[in-house]
């Protein structure tokens, strides 16, 4: 292997974006260092730099290109042989991506993952052109969606050995008109139930205690390959998976939820009453707009059929404020809505314009003022819920999943509760002697700090 090392050289790896793009950067590291290439840790000095970029939104897109022009400096400089950019941007933009950063050597579309070992092959080693040949190289690769869901598995995990992002399906049916995601990663194709839980096993195999169920609409899962939506079985399977002690099931759209589906929630062993529910507005009017297919009412009800089914369920969601059209009233009755539902954890996200989404062609766009103080305002009512909830905690034991120790502070160590999605969520700061990345234990919450709780550490929870 070293040897195949040596010839092959380095690579540094950038990951951009949501955790569904984790998963294909995890996959693509894997192929990479199964090629025989070695990963390093910093872009100074490698031979390749792949970014993984998102493309989804405004100021995603102009992060993925400021990481790429930060990569071209490096390249210019001699500190970098060849740079590579794959994933959404490189997807929405295709082509047009090369007349912006001119000086990468490749671009990879979503779905061109499985051949990035080939392209990086090609530009340490391009092929030689014919004397006097004119025909441009090429220098993208973009594939159709798949048919059928690629395989995760043999994955070099970047995240914590603890957790692990599994993604049961691709693409997304759902044409929400201020959404371009399906135009990026095309229709929805669910994973086959025998192939999530085998790559379960896997992760679990690799360490996982915490299991992070993504997809663009989880609760959609199965309706296209089976006819009819599974998810209620496939989280009842994975329950039964050994060295998995956490489910989080993340992007459950408003529909689909079965009575079925609240009863396993509710009554499996390992799924965390926490969930991940994106609303986008509650005013009947904005979510026709949006093309949501729910209405207030129905979300209303169902809130309370998952708060009662599920006791202690922390519920987290997002909302969109600025949406074309969107009067006073409007947004008055979201605001409202956010100050008296009580929702555990919200993000609040002002309208983006997305050249070719439906949205782009209503009437009525609001000034970007307007959009941030409704983004302020909101989020500041929010603010006042989650700290209330917060407060709450005091004095409550709660398990917690370690995530490592706390750099400020000796004999402590930050963690998790179950309301507490990685990146996204709140921590807990634990006073605790010798705690560990991956440690479950048992706590009780001493303080509130804001978002994040502190408790001291009672005993290993397992």
């Amino acid at each position: 292997m070293s040897n195949k090392t040596d010839r092959k050289g380095t690579f540094a790896f950038v990951s951009l974006g949501c955790p569904k793009n984790l998963v294909d950067s995890e996959r693509m590291l894997g192929k990479l260092a199964q090629d025989g290439y070695a990963l390093v840790p910093d872009a100074d000095g490698a031979d390749v730099v792949v970014v993984n970029t998102c493309g989804f939104i405004e100021p995603a897109r102009q992060e993925s290109l400021a990481v790429i022009r930060e990569m071209l400096a490096l390249k210019k400089d001699g500190r970098v042989g060849s740079v590579v950019v794959a994933g959404c941007l490189a997807e929405r933009k295709k082509d047009d991506l090369l007349l912006e950063v001119p000086e990468v050597d490749h671009i990879v579309g979503v779905f061109g993952r499985e051949e990035i070992a080939s392209v990086v092959d090609r530009t340490l080693h391009p092929p030689k052109r014919k004397r006097g040949s004119e025909v441009a190289e090429q220098r993208s690769l973009f594939r159709p969606a798949p048919v059928r869901a690629q395989e995760d598995t043999a994955r070099l995990r970047i995240t914590p050995r603890h957790y692990a992002y599994l993604k049961i399906s691709e693409g997304c049916d759902r044409l929400c008109t201020f959404c371009a995601i399906p135009g990026m990663r095309g229709k929805h194709v669910t994973k086959p139930i025998e192939e999530v839980l085998r790559e379960a096993r896997e992760l679990a195999a690799d360490g996982v205690r915490e299991l992070i169920l993504v997809a663009q609409d989880t609760t959609y899962y199965g309706l296209d390959l089976y006819g009819k939506v599974r998810l209620a079985e496939l989280l009842r399977e994975l329950d039964k998976i050994d060295g998995i002690d956490w489910i989080r099931v993340l992007y459950a759209y408003p529909i689909h939820f079965t009575d079925e589906l609240i009863d396993t929630l509710a009554g499996a062993r390992k799924i965390l009453p926490y969930l991940d529910m994106p609303l986008q507005h509650v005013n009947d009017r904005m979510l026709k707009r949006m093309q949501r297919r729910v209405n207030r009412t129905e979300t209303v009800n169902l809130l309370g059929r998952l708060r009662s089914a599920i006791p202690g369920l922390a519920l987290r969601t997002t909302f969109i404020v600025g949406f074309p059209g969107e009067t006073d009233a409007e947004f008055e009755e979201l605001h409202e809505f956010v100050k008296s539902t009580g929702f555990e954890r919200v993000g609040v996200f002002p309208y983006s314009f997305e050249p070719g989404t439906p949205a782009t062609r209503l009437d009525d766009h609001l000034p970007e003022e307007v959009k941030l103080e409704r983004r302020n305002r909101l989020m500041e009512a929010q603010q006042e819920v989650a700290f209330a909830w917060s407060r709450k905690q005091v004095g409550r034991e709660l398990d917690v999943i370690v995530d490592g120790p706390d750099p400020e502070v000796p004999n402590h160590a930050v963690g998790r509760s179950y309301a507490d999605a990685p990146d996204i969520d709140g921590s807990v700061r634990v006073k605790g002697k010798n705690l560990r990345a991956g440690d479950l234990v048992r706590v009780k919450v001493t303080g509130a700090d804001g978002y994040d709780l502190a408790a001291r550490m009672l005993k290993v929870a397992k």
